[in-house]
């Protein structure tokens, strides 16, 4: 059985969805990030664990698979937080994106994990080849493209942090996103490669109010 639950008080850890499997995941993220600090090791670790929480057809609610208009991610897109520590140090959500639909090209600053619980996407993965020295510009390059189906799953690590998504299902696309920061609530970067820009972007997340401090401070590109 899986039950909703409200947020508790800023500094606590929040379970919007509580189960015994959901419990079992975060400890055993927990375990891991507390033997190591090399990222790459983390989720090379994490993945079976996620790997296991995908073959569950049943765990997540409906809510969390639902895209919504007016999203901060833009096209319909969802992005629904499951858990956040009480630190701030992870959050782990779900992504859903609308067919047809890609997210903006953006980053994470952070390490993580992603796996694809449900439709088809397409994943482009950008490496950056400027040196951020002139504020509002950023020069990409496409470093992988590929086609994504359920079960299949990405790192999210410094020379993978950029790219977009996009569902090619004819039905929504949900994904798995473990973070080893606040994503939804963190000032991070959106890229036009079209146009070689950048610029601050903070998503939101559609179920939890982002805690503003009294002067955000946007990290620059």
């Amino acid at each position: 059985m899986c039950v909703v639950i409200t947020a508790p008080p800023t500094g606590r850890d929040e379970w919007f969805v509580d189960s015994p499997k959901m419990r079992d995941f975060i400890a055993k993220v927990d375990e891991i990030r507390g033997s190591t600090n090399d990222t790459a090791t983390i989720v090379k670790w994490i993945e079976p664990h996620l790997a296991e929480l995908m073959k569950d057809p049943d765990w997540l609610p409906d809510e969390f698979m639902e895209p919504k208009a007016n999203s901060g991610m833009g096209g319909g897109i969802g992005m629904w937080l499951l858990y956040r520590a009480g630190d701030g140090s992870l959050a782990f959500s779900s992504l859903v994106v609308p067919p047809g639909v890609s997210t903006p090209v953006h980053d994470h600053l952070a390490w993580g994990i992603v796996g694809l619980y449900r439709g088809n996407q397409d994943e482009v993965v950008y490496t950056r080849t400027d040196d951020g020295s002139v504020e509002g510009i950023a020069n990409l390059e496409t470093q992988v493209r590929r086609s994504l189906v359920p079960g299949d799953m990405y790192e999210l690590l410094p020379e993978t942090d950029i790219h977009e998504v996009t569902t090619k299902s004819d039905f929504t696309s949900v994904s798995l996103h473990l973070l080893g920061n606040d994503n939804g609530c963190l000032w991070r970067h959106r890229f036009h490669p079209e146009a070689d820009t950048v610029e601050p972007f903070k998503s939101g997340w559609l179920n939890v109010p982002c805690n503003e401090a009294p002067e955000a401070e946007v990290v620059t590109a």
